[in-house]
């Protein structure tokens, strides 16, 4: 009897040890939990403000640049700006400060805006740079992005007269696809005759100057680079129009609509479409047609930007 009773009692004492290690071990889980859980991003955000389903937006997001908005005070604005589609981070605080100001309360505009430093000065001395040529045909060149005075493309062509008003140089890969484009609009009785294209650094102050001259600086600005600022300079714009039409009446023929449908098709861009005059820095341009490459082309129509946004966000680091 004794034996049985000490057996009892030692697997009672065995069984509350097993148990007491169990509940320790569970408590110190519970501690290590509620200690992970009070230096994990999700608590510490809570502690700022945000919902869980905002939590779960910015847990998207690089530890690096969690670390960055746990430094800030709680703004639902960063949320609404995290979910732009092409929002940049390190522009943050810049979208916040102009989106305030601005009357305008389109988020995906104020983007844009930042994207593409449309929020400064045109040809201001602090905010212009050198434009990047070793992008190729890919390299941007606006009133923020300027060129040398001695820049020439290497590979530059002579366009024959058939396709052009007066005497014209393109790129030879420009050249090529636009006989392509030039070929099946034909097709359809259409006929696209360059007016300009390449044009070197003189030639721009020149056409700038006169404008200027006509009716002031400003106005010369919306319709005209400054020299080393002009995307003809790079051999790789063209201005198009047909027989018949002029540059400003261009957008009414059958010519402009067909380009508008597939110019991209061949590689070329409107570069200064309608509605996008504050992002671009210039005046609607039915006529200039900028080449950037098929893919590029492709997904600027599809995704309906102008060069300028998908340089910033794409391209630009």
């Amino acid at each position: 009897m004794k034996k049985r009773r000490l057996k009892k009692s030692v697997k009672k004492a065995l069984y509350m040890g097993i148990i007491s290690i169990i509940l320790l071990i569970l408590i110190v889980m519970g501690i290590i939990k509620r200690v992970n859980y009070l230096h994990s991003y999700k608590y510490k955000l809570s502690k700022i403000g945000y919902s869980d389903a905002e939590i779960t937006e910015i847990l998207k997001l690089d530890d690096k640049k969690i670390d960055i908005l746990l430094d800030k005070a709680y703004n639902n604005l960063i949320i609404k700006f995290l979910k732009q589609k092409y929002f940049k981070f390190n522009y943050l605080d810049n979208y916040i400060s102009y989106y305030k100001k601005s009357d305008n309360d389109d988020l995906a505009y104020t983007v844009s805006v930042i994207n593409v430093k449309a929020n400064n000065d045109y040809y201001d001395k602090n905010t212009i740079k050198k434009t990047d040529t070793s992008k190729n045909y890919l390299l941007l060149v606006n009133k923020y992005n300027y060129l040398d005075k001695n820049y020439k493309p290497n590979d530059l062509v002579n366009v024959k007269n058939y396709y052009s008003y007066g005497e014209n140089q393109i790129r030879k890969e420009v050249y090529d696809n636009f006989l392509k484009m030039w070929t099946d609009a034909k097709a359809e009785n259409l006929n696209l005759i360059i007016t300009s294209a390449y044009r070197d650094y003189n030639y721009q102050n020149q056409l700038w100057t006169s404008y200027s001259a006509q009716k002031g600086s400003a106005w010369a600005d919306s319709v005209a680079a400054r020299a080393g600022y002009s995307e003809h300079q790079t051999g790789l714009a063209l201005d198009i129009v047909t027989y018949g039409s002029t540059m400003d009446s261009f957008e009414k023929t059958n010519e402009f609509k067909w380009l508008n449908e597939n110019s991209y098709k061949y590689g070329f861009i409107l570069r200064y479409p309608k509605g996008k005059e504050n992002l671009t820095g210039y005046s609607y341009e039915s006529w200039h047609y900028r080449y950037v490459g098929k893919d590029v082309a492709k997904k600027i129509h599809d995704e309906g930007i102008t060069y300028d946004e998908y340089y910033a966000y794409y391209i630009e680091k």
